[in-house]
């Protein structure tokens, strides 16, 4: 595989593999470093466009003339978003709120071409999680693989758990692939 002329700005292991699996390897991995507080009254979708951009923005500035690839996927129920849990107590109201529920998993990419041409896409997917029991949960919560996840990891043992996905099952991982591989040919970058 030849290196790919954009840096990502995304510590993401699932984002780095997910581009290899076609043919895409970043020539540098920066994550961005910025403030990724919810704004009052904002919504899932306006908050993971937003802070794909400026994690770009931010990566774009800290190495410049340089093609720049950022993304951001939240998990949410209704319109409350679901940070990354610091403790297993967290983690479990997580998997006892989305246990026999629908949640919505949205996916943003936003791509700085070294000229200063930006382009984004956002893609929302729907994942339906069957009725988890007691037992269930504290196994995958004792195993530990939602550690810096938002929610949970689907390609871990939570797949398991998934009775539907409507949607980009790469978008779920953490970077919808479609979209992404699109925006980067558009923006003549490879």
């Amino acid at each position: 595989m030849t290196t790919s002329d954009f840096i990502l700005a995304s510590g993401s292991p699932q984002r780095k593999a997910l581009l290899e699996k076609v043919g895409y390897v970043p020539k540098k991995i920066a994550p961005a470093d910025i403030d990724e507080s919810v704004h009052q009254y904002e919504k899932p979708v306006a908050y993971v466009k937003r802070m794909a951009k400026e994690k770009a923005l931010k990566s774009a500035q800290d190495n410049p003339n340089e093609n720049i690839l950022a993304g951001d996927t939240v998990v949410c129920v209704g319109q409350k978003i679901l940070h990354k849990s610091r403790n297993d107590d967290e983690q479990r109201e997580v998997m006892q709120l989305l246990s026999g529920r629908a949640c919505k998993v949205i996916s943003a990419v936003c791509v700085i071409r070294r000229d200063g041409k930006m382009g984004q896409k956002c893609v929302s997917s729907r994942v339906v999680t069957k009725k988890l029991s007691r037992q269930e949960i504290d196994d995958y919560v004792n195993g530990h693989e939602w550690v810096g996840c938002c929610g949970y990891k689907i390609e871990g043992s939570f797949e398991a758990f998934v009775r539907q996905i409507v949607g980009s099952y790469s978008g779920i991982v953490g970077l919808p692939l479609f979209e992404t591989v699109n925006l980067l040919k558009g923006m003549g970058i490879k």
